[in-house]
């Protein structure tokens, strides 16, 4: 992930609130009646010859409560999310745009609902400024970050107010399942005992790295420039300086340095290929001989650990689950808070309704 795109994606989510977070994990279980924003532009791109078409919108799109959603923010917002993806460009149809816009709009309509509850709940300035620094830690340096912020037309007071909507949110939204969220490890162990065979695992490698990144249409000279400094990190590393520190000082991606470059276990598919090849052929505890090059730029690689194929028993997969059960019982305690509150609230969506899906022709 290049790091304008991580910039675009936090500005996402701080823009939108936490609440969209919860329409996105609807629409990925299915209970949501619009499917996710990556569903729309896998299906657009698969369509050849499809073209880009444009949406007449009313003027506001809903308003909720007397407060309007205008149309210029909706599209906004909506260009947001496909720059998020990746897929600024992607050739939506109409329909595909409306299908688009229904998600959008209704994580919207909820921020309008949650905002109005949490607007009393005070976040003092040390929560800014904490949540602020895990921000920036993404980034390099203070600079990159500085950057990144102009190229995506955020200003810092933006950030910031967006950021504190954030944290008011979160904390209303905590608030409302405090002391309802209870997991016990029956339950995690009634889980295990019927998804036994979700917990099988491929074989394993742990591994960490550190990446010198490259830009897509990098010249030769950039190629040169970033080999280079792979080089002489392995030099570093085979001397005996802690593979961590060097990750945390030299690495070019984002969280590098919270992470120590450690990306815990995984399975061959989940990498590209030729890192994938090249983590799986190391010995435990080496550092690779040669700069490992992929799409990304180029990786140094130390494998710390690996694991052969079997079973994760219940005791080693106890924790995940019960986070798991956790936050899945949180989505069903906050779903059925924002149903109560749809409820009680004033709507008007001017959105065209959604058509009706025909039945094949026998």
């Amino acid at each position: 992930m290049t790091l304008k795109r991580s910039l675009i994606i936090l500005s996402v989510v701080l823009g939108t609130g936490l609440v969209a977070g919860i329409i996105h994990a609807q629409s990925s279980s299915g209970s949501s009646s619009t499917p996710d924003i990556n569903q729309l532009i896998q299906s657009a791109t698969s369509k050849s010859g499809s073209s880009s078409s444009a949406v007449a919108l009313k003027d506001p799109v809903a308003v909720v409560n007397g407060e309007k959603i205008s149309r210029a923010d909706l599209e906004k917002n909506f260009g947001d999310a496909l720059a998020a993806s990746g897929q600024s460009n992607a050739p939506l149809t109409a329909d595909q745009k409306l299908q688009g816009y229904r998600q959008i709009l209704d994580g919207m309509i909820m921020e309008k609902l949650v905002n109005k509850q949490a607007a009393a709940i005070a976040v003092d300035q040390t929560e800014i400024d904490a949540q602020l620094a895990k921000i920036k830690a993404q980034f390099p340096s203070e600079a990159v970050f500085q950057a990144e912020m102009q190229k995506s037309g955020l200003t810092m007071d933006q950030f910031v107010a967006n950021l504190t909507k954030s944290i008011r949110q979160s904390k209303w939204m905590q608030s409302q399942v405090a002391g309802k969220d209870t997991v016990t490890e029956d339950d995690a162990k009634k889980f295990y005992d019927s998804n036994t065979k979700e917990f099988a695992n491929p074989d394993l490698v742990r591994a960490s790295h550190i990446l010198f990144m490259t830009p897509p249409n990098a010249t030769p000279d950039q190629q040169k420039a970033a080999e280079k400094k792979a080089k002489a990190a392995i030099a570093r590393a085979n001397s005996g300086e802690p593979f961590d520190k060097l990750a945390a000082q030299l690495s070019e991606e984002p969280g590098a340095a919270q992470r120590g470059g450690d990306l815990g276990y995984f399975p061959k598919e989940k990498m590209v290929p030729e890192f994938a090849n090249a983590a799986f052929a190391q010995k435990v505890g080496s550092v690779s001989a040669t700069p490992v090059k992929t799409k990304f730029g180029y990786h140094v690689i130390k494998v710390t650990d690996k694991k052969p194929a079997g079973t994760a028993t219940f005791d080693e997969a106890k924790a995940q689950i019960m986070q798991f059960l956790q936050a899945q019982k949180r989505r069903e305690i906050f779903k059925g808070v924002m149903q109560e509150l749809r409820q009680a609230a004033k709507i008007e969506n001017n959105l065209p309704p959604a058509q009706p899906v025909a039945s094949p022709a026998k």
